[in-house]
């Protein structure tokens, strides 16, 4: 037995080495159920116990047996038993029993109805159909966390992310399937994809209701979450070529190589230059993504709006009361718009380089090395070529982007 999961049963069972009481329980069942129930509770306990501790809702049945209760070269008997009762119980299941929601509207018809049929029969599975069973309850608390994740950075009843995120979410494709496969069972998410670039993505539902049907918004706001991605990753790229100029500019000045490090801090400010390009072009797809979470929010306004008709009608409202719950809803649109105002971004504007501006960067480095006296970094630094080298790319690129931001519309209306 693993030497964690010994310690953690010890823990949560003090008793355990006790050989008369686990001589006991290692026996396999017999009689009614009324005779087990109590030792199958113990050991379905003690199985969720271990998997939540171990951080994993698959679970093997020969691990189970011959590695996790272990004792003395002894497994206990009644395991194969108590894993088939949480099968037929409805707290293992299968990995078919999970509905793939990238199949076809066919196909998930008929495993809906084979699932159907195979509960109305009333016999019950004499053995365990597979060696890797699904524990219910943990994939929940797992399906669950990821919900929570997702509603930390989202305000919104529903959200789409791509499948990339969500699986960087859920620890992985595999679990991200499973985890996916279930919220879809529970109609709480929808698979969509963009066909015209073949991206992946989840719609989930962050509130008790079901997800909303995918609608062709929805594949926009996919594929600009995907750019919004990108550019992200681009800035962060960025980032990390300015530090690596940065330290290497640095190194120079302390060898002496004036002429060099000028060259690399000139790079620097250009590839700084570069970084505001490709944060505008970030704000904008995010502003466009703003605006399509605003034309939901009014939509769901607007039905509200007649939902309160009929209410006022229903319930008799004087003219009085709905002036004052207007005037309150006038008072807050006028503080989001105040607040609004006073986070809108300035414009970016672009200058050319001046020699005065590359001496003024060097000088603080000269200065910031009269305050550093770390020693100097052993990875080699970029050459000039290659720094104009990967200038250019990021220049092309960013002129492929604009022009697909232009054909998306991205311009504020």
């Amino acid at each position: 037995m693993d030497s964690s999961v010994a310690d953690f049963i010890r823990h949560e069972v003090p008793d355990w080495d006790d050989d008369v009481v686990s001589a006991a329980r290692f026996k396999a069942f017999s009689g009614q159920r009324s005779d087990w129930e109590p030792k199958f509770i113990f050991w379905r306990d003690l199985i969720l116990k271990v998997a939540r501790h171990l951080g994993v809702f698959v679970i093997q049945v020969q691990e189970v047996k011959n590695k996790w209760f272990a004792r003395g070269g002894l497994t206990p008997l009644c395991i194969d038993r108590v894993l088939l009762e949480m099968y037929n119980n409805g707290e293992i299941l299968e990995r078919g029993d999970l509905l793939d929601p990238r199949s076809g509207r066919l196909y998930q018809l008929f495993t809906k109805f084979s699932q159907v049929m195979s509960l109305a029969k009333s016999s019950k599975p004499l053995e365990l159909p597979t060696d890797h069973l699904i524990l219910k309850i943990l994939l929940q608390e797992r399906a669950d966390r990821a919900i929570q994740i997702l509603s930390e950075s989202h305000w919104t009843p529903s959200c789409i992310v791509t499948m990339k995120n969500f699986r960087s979410i859920c620890k992985g494709s595999d679990e991200a399937s499973m985890i996916l496969g279930y919220l879809y069972g529970c109609s709480k998410a929808l698979y969509l994809v963009n066909k015209n670039d073949h991206v992946e993505g989840v719609k989930i539902s962050l509130a008790l209701e079901r997800v909303p049907s995918v609608s062709a918004l929805d594949h926009d706001s996919l594929h600009l979450i995907c750019t919004t991605e990108k550019l992200q990753q681009q800035l962060s790229v960025i980032d990390q070529r300015c530090e690596k100029l940065r330290k290497s500019a640095l190194d120079l000045v302390k060898s002496g190589n004036k002429a060099a490090a000028l060259r690399h801090v000139k790079q620097l400010k250009m590839t700084s230059e570069s970084r505001d390009q490709w944060t505008t072009y970030l704000h904008r797809v995010q502003e466009v993504l703003d605006a399509i979470s605003n034309a939901e929010a009014t939509k769901k306004v607007s039905e509200a709006i007649q939902i309160g008709a009929r209410a006022i009608k229903e319930n008799g409202m004087s003219a009085e009361e709905v002036r004052m719950h207007l005037q309150e809803l006038d008072d807050s649109v006028a503080n989001q718009k105040q607040v609004e105002a006073e986070l809108e971004l300035t414009p970016v504007h672009y200058e050319v380089i001046e020699d005065d501006d590359i001496l003024d960067e060097f000088k603080q480095l000269e200065m910031e090395l009269g305050l550093d006296n770390r020693s100097s970094q052993d990875e080699r630094t970029e050459t000039v070529a290659e720094a104009a080298a990967k200038e250019t790319d990021t220049q092309e690129f960013a002129g492929s982007l604009s022009q697909s931001l232009s054909r998306l519309n991205l311009e504020a209306a």
